[in-house]
């Protein structure tokens, strides 16, 4: 049987629908969370050991880089968490069509940017 379908090997002309988007920021978002969990863990555990510990923990979320990387998990944790409620909406049926799944990724992306915004005014 002859295939005369075009084939296209190159990944960075597939234009991508929102929703594919939303849900690959969803996974990566995950796997960020996830790699960083040692550092939230760590300052937790530094945090809790004592009123020295504590204030190691505050000094260390004083440095830039480590308030940067604190506030990204934490917009990470909000992404996650929102499109988290999108999908478990979709496992009851709200927002399965294609415009459906447009409006809510929308939704979802506004939303998350606001909160991020919002959590980004929060440490500094």
């Amino acid at each position: 049987m002859k295939d005369n379908r075009p084939v296209n090997l190159d990944i960075t002309t597939i234009r991508w629908p929102l929703a594919a988007i939303g849900s690959i920021i969803h996974r990566i978002s995950g796997v960020f969370i996830f790699l960083n969990v040692a550092l939230l863990l760590y300052l937790l555990d530094l945090s809790l050991q004592s009123q020295a510990g504590f204030d190691q923990a505050q000094a260390m979320l004083d440095n830039f880089v480590v308030k940067l990387v604190a506030w990204a998990v934490l917009a990470a944790l909000l992404y996650h968490l929102i499109a988290g409620i999108k999908h478990l909406l979709m496992d009851l049926g709200i927002g399965e069509t294609k415009q459906g799944a447009r409006i809510s990724t929308l939704i979802v992306m506004s939303l998350s940017g606001i909160a991020m915004v919002i959590a980004g005014i929060w440490p500094w």
